[in-house]
C-alpha cells in the first residue's frame, strides 16, 4: 500500500506532468482561462488517460512483445489514443453539450495531448504493473488536473488586476505558470520511484 502512496505522491505533486515535465501545455495554456473548462477537460483527460493506459498496456503485454513488435508501439498507443477520444467526444456532446461546446477545439487535441502517450510510454519503460500502471496513471491525471484547475483559479483572478498593457494575456499567463512550476520544484526530491 505505501508503494502506490509514493507513486500517487511522486506523479501528483513531484513529478506532475505538467509543471515539472512540461508535458501538456497546448492545453494548460488553452483550457485554463475559465474554472469549468478546466475542470472539464481535466475530466476527459482523466478518463482518456486511464483506459488509454489499461488499453495500451495490455496491447504492450499480450500483443507488441509477444510478437516482437515493440517498434510500433507509438502508432498503437496513438491510434488506441485516437480511438478513446473519439469515444469521450461522442459521449460529451450527448451528455453535456455545453462542456462539449466550452471545450471546443481542444477535446480533439487530447488526440496529440502528449501526457496521454507520455504516461502510456512511461508506465512501459518503468516497467509496472497492470496495478501500478493504474494508479500513476490516474495520479497522473489528478496531477495535470490540479495544475490545470489552480492555473484556471490564477488566470481568473488576474481578470482582475490591471496589468501593463504589454503584459496582458499570454505574457502574464506564462509569468504566472513559472511561478507555479517553481512552487510544484519545492516538493522534488522528497521520494522517488
Amino acid at each position: 500500500m505505501a508503494h502506490y502512496l509514493i507513486i500517487f505522491v511522486v506523479a501528483v505533486f513531484v513529478n506532475n506532468i505538467v509543471l515539472s515535465q512540461f508535458l501538456g501545455i497546448c492545453p494548460f495554456l488553452g483550457v485554463s482561462k475559465r474554472m469549468d473548462t478546466a475542470i472539464g477537460m481535466s475530466g476527459a483527460v482523466a478518463f482518456v488517460m486511464t483506459i488509454a493506459t489499461i488499453v495500451t498496456f495490455i496491447l504492450q503485454k499480450c500483443l507488441l512483445e509477444p510478437l516482437g513488435l515493440g517498434f510500433m508501439q507509438t502508432i498503437a498507443f496513438i491510434l488506441v489514443i485516437a480511438f478513446l477520444v473519439q469515444l469521450v467526444e461522442i459521449v460529451l456532446k450527448k451528455i453535456s453539450p455545453s462542456l462539449y461546446q466550452a471545450l471546443g477545439v481542444f477535446l480533439p487535441l487530447i488526440t496529440t495531448n502528449c501526457t496521454i502517450l507520455g504516461v502510456a510510454i512511461m508506465v512501459i519503460q518503468k516497467n509496472f504493473t497492470l496495478l501500478e500502471s493504474v494508479v500513476f496513471a490516474i495520479s497522473t491525471a489528478i496531477g495535470f488536473g490540479l495544475a490545470l484547475v489552480l492555473f484556471a483559479g490564477i488566470r481568473e483572478q488576474l481578470s482582475f488586476v490591471k496589468v501593463p498593457k504589454s503584459m496582458e494575456g499570454i505574457p502574464s499567463a506564462l509569468i504566472a505558470a513559472g511561478i507555479l512550476a517553481m512552487a510544484f520544484m519545492g516538493f522534488s526530491g522528497i521520494v522517488k520511484i
